[in-house]
């Protein structure tokens, strides 16, 4: 929601809502921001609830349920008619990388010394498959590509990530990398805005801002939403942001400022969010 239309009617938000999101990937956010820190099993009806108040159907949310247990990421546990769902040990971990990946984002910034890692790998234009596959694992590490078959990062460290990528799509035989300062030819910012679309990201994180700039939920059903709304919207970034040294950032840079936002509305919100959860959890339905 931005400022102007803070309190649109529940059918508006939640349309809005459904619209850029699954089932399946909003039961991950709520797992991970209630379920994982508590350690103890939740009621079919809370989560179908949760995921109800963002538009899900309820046939929807059983599907994603059923599809996180055939993925061996939830155990169901039948207590005479009810159905509890319980955090398998490999949800467990998954969850947890999540959650590291999620809150530690945005928090600080290393020193950069002005290296570059620079990886060369070409695939042929018959094989889009695997031109794609190549494409979207580099772009999750965060690298960019200024020109085909150029991989570049601002982080020489993610050299193993990239070794990882090459190997397991068979390209490691054919790929070079190496590490360099940018020389006198041409211009370091030209290269980064070829490299990477951050008009396209700031775009996302000031509509990021203004959704949850002025938002202030009223009372601790509220904050439930508004938090889980926050963690699933913010869980997208690590994945989208390359995370390039300010050096490199235009100035004024609306990641900064999304990124404090997010950290200190989690903070604010965590406590009503976490005690309607509880509320919710440890009440007898049905």
């Amino acid at each position: 929601m931005t400022a102007d239309d803070a309190a649109p009617p529940p059918g508006v938000i939640r349309r809005r809502e459904v619209r850029h999101t699954s089932a399946r990937s909003l039961l991950m956010t709520v797992l991970g921001e209630f379920v994982l820190p508590r350690g103890r099993p939740v009621w079919t009806w809370v989560l179908v609830d949760t995921l109800a108040g963002f538009g899900v159907a309820e046939k929807s949310a059983r599907q994603a349920l059923a599809r996180a247990a055939a993925e061996g990421l939830l155990v169901s546990e039948r207590v005479g008619r009810r159905t509890r769902w319980e955090l398998t040990p490999p949800a467990r971990q998954l969850l947890s990388e999540g959650a590291r990946r999620i809150y530690e984002f945005g928090r600080g910034e290393p020193p950069w010394d002005g290296q570059w890692l620079l990886l060369l790998v070409s695939v042929p234009e018959a094989k889009r498959d695997l031109r794609h596959r190549l494409r979207t694992r580099l772009s999750w590490a965060g690298f960019g590509s200024p020109e085909a078959g150029v991989w570049i990062s601002p982080h020489p460290g993610r050299e193993d990530e990239a070794l990882d990528v090459v190997k397991e799509l068979g390209l490691a035989d054919s790929a070079l990398s190496f590490t360099a300062a940018f020389g006198r030819i041409g211009g370091q910012d030209a290269m980064v805005r070829r490299a990477w679309d951050l008009t396209g990201l700031e775009e996302r994180y000031e509509a990021f801002l203004a959704d949850f700039g002025e938002l202030e939920p009223a009372g601790r059903a509220e904050a439930l939403h508004a938090q889980t709304r926050l963690v699933h919207e913010w869980r997208r970034f690590p994945f989208l942001d390359p995370q390039l040294p300010r050096a490199l950032l235009p100035p004024g840079w609306s990641g900064s400022q999304a990124a404090g936002l997010f950290h200190r509305r989690h903070a604010e919100w965590q406590q009503a969010a976490g005690e309607r959860w509880d509320e919710l959890s440890l009440a007898r339905h049905g």
